[in-house]
C-alpha cells in the first residue's frame, strides 16, 4: 500500500450546545426557589438588569406573562424551542427535539383568550390559564419559632445550679448528648478524657438527668422512659419491671408482662397509658439548628367555573426589567472596543435571560396543563381515581420530548385544593383491571388498601391473601407479593404485626 498525503470529505452529525442552551436547560429543572437566587446572581452580575421597581421611561419591563394558554391546540400555539443566544428569539416553550436532536425556535405565542379545545365531549374547560401568581405569598418567617438549641437550653440551667468544676464537666457532658436527647457515648470513656473520676462523671450526668425536659441524658430508652416515670411520682416496683422488659411489650406479649409485673388487666392497661404519654425523644422539641426548607408550590390549581385555572406561584419570582436608558447612557458615551463588547455582551445576556425565563414558564404551565387534563378525575374525586400516566403520554400529547417533560416535573410542586403534591407524584404505574377494563393507577390501589386495613375488624385481621381476594372484588388484578409490597410502602404492618398492635390498643 503506497503511503501519501491524500484529502478525504466525510460527513458527520454533532449536537453544539452554547453556553446559553445549557443554562436554559438547567433552568428548566430548577424550581422558583433555585430560580430566585439565580436571578439574585445575575442581578449582581448583570449592571442593565433591574429587579421591577415600577416602570418608566425606556425601561423593558419583561416578567412572568399572563397569556391565556391553550394546552389542547396545536400548530402555532404550539411553541416547543429553547431561547437562542441573541435577542431576536422566540417566545416558545422549552424542548430538546430527540428525533433531529437539535435545537430549534418556532412562532411566539401571542393568543389572548383562548380556551381548551381539546376533546369533543368538553369534560374539562381549562378556561384561562395564567403565567402569574395572585396575592402576595405567605411569610414563612413567621412560622420560625423560638432559636433555642436543647444544648443551649440545658447549659443555662447547668448554669444556674452548678458552679466550678462541676460547672465545667457538665458543659462537656452536655457537648456529647445528641439532638434527641440521648448521651450515647461511653461515660468512662468521656470521663478518662476529661481526667476525672469516673464516679464524678456519674453524679455530673444524674444531675442533669433532672433537667428540663424530663428524660434527658438517658444512655437507653428504658432509662429514658425511667427518669419520666420518676419525674411523674409513676416509677413504683411493677413500673421498673414493665421498663425493664420492653421487648415483650413490642412483641405484644401481654399475658408473660402480667406475670413478670404481677398486675391485673385493669393495671397493665393503666401503665401501658402512662408509657404512651412519655417522650421517647425529649430532645426532638428543641432547635437542632439544621436547615429546613419549605416546601412553597410551584403552580396552583384551582376551581374556574366548570374547569381548571393552571397558573405559577410569581411571588417566588422577582419581575426583572433591562435599563435601556442606562444602556443608552454608557454607550452614547466614549468607549473603547473592549468596553463596548463588554456592554454589548451584557445586553444581549440580559435579553436571553428574560426570553429564557418566559419561555420556561410557558413550557411548566403547558406541561402542568396536560397534567391537569389527564388526572382530572383526581382533582374531582381523589386519589381513588387517579390514573396510570407516563411521561412519554404527556410528551406525546404536548409534542414535546420525554426528557423535557421529566426536567419541568422536578423539584416543582402543585398546589390544589386537596394539598400540595410533588408533579412527579401524577406519574404512576397501572394495576390491570379484572373486568378488562381500564388499568387503575398504583397510588390508587395504595389508597384502597390503606381503607380495607383501617376498617378490619380487631378481632378479624385481614392477611394479605384475604386482601388480594376483596381487590379482586373491587376490580383490581393485583398479586400477593404486590399488595405485600404496596402494604410495606405505606408503612403498614404484616397481619401478625397488626394483631399484637391493636392488642396492645385494647389493653391501653
Amino acid at each position: 500500500m503506497a503511503l501519501g498525503p491524500r484529502l478525504d470529505l466525510r460527513q458527520s452529525q454533532s449536537l453544539v450546545m452554547t453556553p446559553q442552551l445549557q443554562q436554559a436547560i438547567k433552568l428548566l429543572a430548577l424550581s422558583n426557589l433555585e430560580i430566585e437566587t439565580f436571578i439574585a446572581e445575575e442581578l449582581e452580575k448583570n449592571p442593565l438588569l433591574e429587579a421591577e421597581r415600577g416602570p418608566s421611561g425606556d425601561e423593558e419591563v419583561v416578567a412572568a406573562p399572563e397569556p391565556d394558554y391553550d394546552a389542547g391546540a396545536g400548530g402555532e400555539g404550539d411553541p416547543d424551542a429553547l431561547p437562542e443566544a441573541d435577542a431576536g428569539g422566540g417566545d416558545g416553550a422549552l424542548d430538546l427535539d430527540h428525533d433531529g436532536e437539535d435545537f430549534h425556535q418556532d412562532s411566539a405565542v401571542d393568543r389572548m383568550g383562548a380556551t381548551d379545545s381539546r376533546g369533543a365531549d368538553g369534560s374539562l374547560g381549562l378556561d384561562h390559564i395564567s403565567l402569574s401568581g395572585s396575592g402576595e405569598g405567605p411569610d414563612f418567617d413567621a412560622f420560625a419559632g423560638d432559636d433555642l438549641s436543647l444544648h443551649d437550653h440545658l447549659r443555662r440551667q447547668a448554669g444556674e445550679l452548678l458552679s466550678g468544676s462541676d460547672l465545667l464537666i457538665a458543659e462537656q457532658l452536655i457537648d456529647r448528648i445528641d439532638e434527641t436527647g440521648y448521651f450515647l457515648v461511653s461515660l468512662a470513656e468521656t470521663a478518662q478524657r476529661l481526667g476525672v473520676p469516673p464516679a464524678e462523671a456519674e453524679r455530673i450526668l444524674a444531675v442533669i438527668q433532672t433537667f428540663d425536659p424530663s428524660g434527658v441524658g438517658a444512655r437507653n430508652l428504658s432509662e429514658c422512659l425511667a427518669l419520666q416515670a420518676k419525674d411523674a411520682n409513676r416509677y413504683d416496683p411493677a413500673m421498673a419491671r414493665l421498663i425493664a422488659n420492653l421487648d415483650y411489650l413490642a412483641k405484644g406479649n401481654l399475658a408473660a408482662l402480667k406475670r413478670i409485673c404481677q398486675v391485673d388487666d385493669e393495671d397493665m392497661a393503666d401503665m401501658i397509658r402512662e408509657l404512651r404519654a412519655y417522650d421517647p425523644k425529649p430532645g426532638c422539641r428543641f432547635e437542632t439548628h439544621e436547615r429546613v426548607d419549605a416546601i412553597v408550590a410551584d403552580i396552583f390549581v384551582t376551581r374556574r367555573g366548570g374547569g381548571w385555572a393552571v397558573e405559577l406561584n410569581s411571588a417566588t419570582l422577582p419581575r426583572l426589567l433591562v435599563n435601556r436608558t442606562y444602556y443608552q447612557e454608557l454607550s452614547s458615551g466614549p468607549q473603547d472596543k473592549q468596553s463596548r463588547a463588554w456592554l454589548n455582551d451584557c445586553l444581549q445576556s440580559a435579553n436571553w435571560l428574560l426570553k429564557a425565563l418566559d419561555q420556561r414558564a410557558r413550557t411548566i404551565v403547558k406541561v402542568a396543563t396536560e397534567i391537569v387534563l389527564q388526572q382530572e378525575g383526581f382533582f374531582r374525586h381523589g386519589v381513588s381515581h387517579l390514573k396510570p400516566l407516563t411521561l412519554r403520554a404527556v410528551a406525546e400529547t404536548i409534542g414535546m420530548h420525554e426528557s423535557t417533560v421529566s426536567r419541568v416535573t422536578s423539584n416543582k410542586y402543585l398546589a390544589c385544593d386537596r394539598g400540595l403534591y410533588e408533579l412527579k407524584y401524577f406519574f404512576t404505574s397501572g394495576i390491570q383491571s379484572a373486568d378488562g377494563g381500564d388499568a387503575a393507577s398504583s397510588e390508587a390501589v395504595k389508597s384502597r388498601i390503606k381503607a380495607l386495613i383501617a376498617a378490619e375488624d380487631p378481632n378479624a385481621i385481614l392477611s394479605d391473601d384475604q386482601l388480594v381476594e376483596m381487590l379482586k372484588g373491587e376490580g383490581f388484578d393485583i398479586a400477593r407479593r404486590t399488595v405485600a409490597k404496596y402494604r410495606e410502602a405505606i408503612g403498614l404492618g404484616s397481619s401478625v404485626q397488626r394483631r399484637r398492635q391493636k392488642a396492645i390498643g385494647r389493653a391501653a
